[in-house]
């Protein structure tokens, strides 16, 4: 099984022919941020689900930590970041779902990682969802 920036080295060397179809056969993408105080890009293998304008939607959830993944930082100081979806690379802004939009993406991320749920239960924060709207 593929973690951390091997998952992300072995994704971006096969365009996501390894690395795409992750555990669970969940999707992943790999997100690029800014560092908030670095600057440097920091890349991220995470589970995604296209919402209906077929933009990537993913989920900040740090396995229910009670604090916001670095990577959800950084893109709130910079929403501006990069993906790649198998082959297809593409500049995007990140925006943070809230709401009726938020709860029904929620749900389509948690049919294929239900642990999303489980996370929910061990923290008091409401997990960002984002999507990552083409620019």
């Amino acid at each position: 099984m593929l973690f951390g920036d091997e998952h992300v080295r072995r994704y971006e060397e096969t365009d996501g022919e390894v690395g795409h179809d992750w555990e669970k056969g969940a999707p992943c993408l790999i997100l690029t941020t800014k560092g908030r105080k670095t600057g440097e890009d920091r890349k991220f293998a995470l589970i995604y689900q296209f919402d209906d304008d077929n933009n990537p939607v993913i989920v900040a959830s740090k396995g229910g930590a009670p604090e916001d993944p670095g990577w959800y930082k950084n893109l709130q100081a910079n929403p501006e970041v990069k993906a790649q979806v198998k082959a297809d690379k593409f500049t995007a802004r990140a925006r943070t779902l809230a709401g009726e939009e938020r709860a029904k993406l929620w749900e389509k991320l948690a049919a294929v990682w239900p642990d999303y749920n489980e996370y929910a239960k061990k923290t008091d924060r409401e997990i960002p969802v984002v999507v990552l709207e083409r620019v």
